[in-house]
């Protein structure tokens, strides 16, 4: 089946970033979250986003303002059990994507796909709480959406091939690439890239050396883009230790055992640059290490 409408759960950093790329695919996008402020904030993100595409020679002032009209707030979930394909990109955590899930369900047509962005949770679990697994997988996004060119494609052991077939044409159309993983915990790209974030805190957390120093080792002697504590920041410290946790849980490896210096930070609410403190101080002009 064709896929037109696309709903998208979660208006944060993913969620926009997803209806963004979606919309100027030229698809229908309905975006929901919890509250009508948060909509209107994750469309505002879109917007500049957009516009700085236009600065950068990306897209034109024309295929911003069209896809920013194909782009509605849905309020409730009766609207977006009308779309064709709805992704969910709510906070990395199994309870509260399967009570999404849950709630959506009943308000679903027949035709209609289901999709998840997690990075790390079991799809077949997820697809446990709808009513139908065999049209679910899971479809992850990379972190900016906008920018980033690939698209981890991960089925339960429910996920029928049209599904596949379908997520797979999305991806394509979207001009993304596509990378299938087998459903095992954080699939591929966390699998590998999350458990060198927590490498890199222990080796903070051990005294091998300071943040910058270790952020400068990796970015020039590795030819990484950003360092690791950067890029933890740039995650999100809270997503970093729920991947770890998942990863712990599920493997039941020591080697997985998040940092005891990452569990701080999070307990103290420094998360990395969506709260302006992490690994670093994003509260002036140049971010400053933390410790």
């Amino acid at each position: 089946m064709s896929i037109q409408k696309i709903a998208v759960i979660g208006a944060g950093q993913m969620g926009n970033g997803i209806a963004h790329v979606c919309a100027l695919a030229g698809h229908d996008i309905l975006l929901h979250d919890v509250s009508s402020d948060r909509i209107d904030s994750g469309i505002a993100t879109i917007t500049g986003n957009m516009t700085r595409q236009i600065s950068s020679g990306r897209i034109s002032e024309e295929q911003r303002e069209t896809a920013l009209d194909r782009i509605s707030a849905a309020v409730t979930l009766e609207e977006v059990g009308t779309a064709d394909l709805i992704i969910e990109s709510a906070t990395e955590k199994e309870e509260i994507k399967s009570k999404i899930f849950e709630s959506v369900t009943p308000h679903l047509a027949d035709h209609t796909y289901l999709a998840t962005n997690t990075s790390s949770i079991s799809i077949t679990r997820l697809a446990a709480a709808t009513d139908r697994p065999e049209r679910f997988m899971g479809v992850h996004f990379m972190n900016p959406v906008p920018v980033m060119e690939l698209v981890e494609l991960v089925r339960g052991i429910a996920t029928d091939d049209e599904t596949f077939e379908a997520m797979s044409a999305l991806v394509d159309r979207l001009g993304k690439q596509s990378s299938t993983a087998e459903d095992f915990p954080a699939f591929i790209v966390n699998r590998i890239l999350v458990p060198m974030i927590n490498e890199a805190v222990y080796t903070l957390y051990e005294g091998v050396g300071t943040v910058e120093g270790i952020d400068k080792a990796m970015h020039l002697g590795a030819n990484h883009r950003m360092g690791p504590l950067q890029l933890a920041d740039f995650i999100g410290l809270d997503t970093c230790l729920s991947i770890m946790q998942v990863l712990y849980e599920g493997l039941s490896d020591t080697k997985y055992r998040p940092c005891p210096l990452l569990v701080k930070y999070v307990e103290a609410g420094w998360l990395g640059r969506k709260t302006k403190r992490g690994f670093y101080d994003y509260t002036g002009e140049v971010p400053v290490p933390t410790r």
